[in-house]
């Protein structure tokens, strides 16, 4: 069990896909760990998860002062500090960098805020890794499909993410960097799913940008999956990317509308929005391997590069256009993620 008593650092802990990586890791299924930290800069969603974990509807004294002893421990901080991502690093083994800037307009709208969070954040963690006389045995950055052959600010910050972490394996051989990469969450806060259920419980409108968009889908705990399988059987430098459906956004509307009488409303490309995402890039597939249900992209890097016989990766890029799943398959999906009954 490769988590077994280790210390464990999540950042961004708070979010919807840090929360569930912190309890999947506290259900021991990879090893159950000493410890779990969640880092963020948000204390009321702290408090909040502090609570849930403890199963309690209001602190109390046990909570608030004697909380740090417990297996799952908080520590108000921010990837953009240097000094405070420094102090909870201290006897750390294995972080999950989830700290994010990622709704694509506020990113475009806000591009040094994003560049502060997505780019000197990872460079902060590479930072406090070098730095340490007793450095964690592996870094594992969460990025985004957006980060391929992006064109808008949280892509490209996201990109480059990617690049200071895979870089970071030739500064030390004492800790692996990995990544991974995947889709739209269909549960994370501001994916389009929560956001035409909330404009179906209004009443309507539900607002499509085009047609033809399509995005790539998964569970959150599929996220966390792909993120152990990093883990599991990731080599130092690569990017793991899962073999996921796709779907029109028309028909995710149309399915959890329903027999309602509520109007789909087309409002145009927001800024920085693509039409069809991608997961690896035409570039990418000649460095890019088949492990189980997830493609490995090799480092860039040469150096990083590993010369063996696996095989696999996708024969053209892997777009969201081209894996779009029937409506049947889709509907299966929104029952697992529960949006439909």
């Amino acid at each position: 069990m490769l988590l077994e008593g280790k210390k464990i650092l999540v950042t961004g802990g708070t979010g919807s896909l840090g929360k569930t990586l912190v309890y999947r890791l506290l259900t021991g299924e990879m090893g159950m760990p000493k410890e779990v930290i969640v880092f963020s800069r948000d204390e009321a969603k702290q408090h909040e998860m502090r609570l849930e974990w403890k199963h309690l509807s209001q602190a109390t004294d046990d909570v608030a002062y004697r909380g740090a002893h417990d297996l799952l421990r908080f520590q108000v901080g921010d990837v953009r500090n240097y000094n405070s991502l420094k102090r909870a690093m201290r006897g750390v083994d294995v972080v999950f960098n989830a700290a994010a800037l990622k709704q694509v307009p506020t990113c475009e709208y806000f591009p040094m805020e994003a560049v502060e969070t997505n780019i000197y954040g990872p460079h902060n963690l590479v930072r406090t890794i070098l730095d340490s006389e007793n450095p964690p045995q592996l870094v594992v950055g969460i990025s985004t499909d957006k980060a391929c052959k992006p064109i808008n600010v949280m892509g490209m910050t996201k990109s480059l993410q990617e690049r200071i972490l895979i870089q970071a394996n030739l500064e030390t051989d004492k800790t692996k960097f990995m990544c991974v990469r995947y889709g739209n969450v269909v549960a994370s806060r501001g994916s389009v799913v929560p956001l035409f259920q909330e404009q179906i419980r209004k009443g309507g409108p539900i607002t499509i940008t085009l047609k033809e968009m399509t995005r790539f889908l998964l569970t959150l705990d599929q996220a966390v999956d792909t993120i152990f399988a990093a883990v599991n059987t990731g080599k130092r430098g690569e990017t793991y990317i899962p073999q996921c459906p796709s779907a029109f956004m028309t028909d995710i509307a149309k399915l959890m509308i329903g027999d309602q009488k509520i109007a789909i409303e087309y409002t145009g490309i927001r800024p920085g929005e693509k039409i069809h995402e991608i997961l690896v890039s035409e570039e990418e597939c000649f460095r890019t391997v088949q492990r189980g249900n997830y493609y490995a992209i090799q480092s860039v890097l040469p150096e990083l590069r590993e010369q063996k016989d696996e095989k696999g990766g996708p024969e053209k890029e892997y777009s969201s256009g081209n894996h779009t799943i029937d409506i049947d398959s889709l509907a299966n999906l929104l029952r697992r993620a529960g949006f439909l009954t």
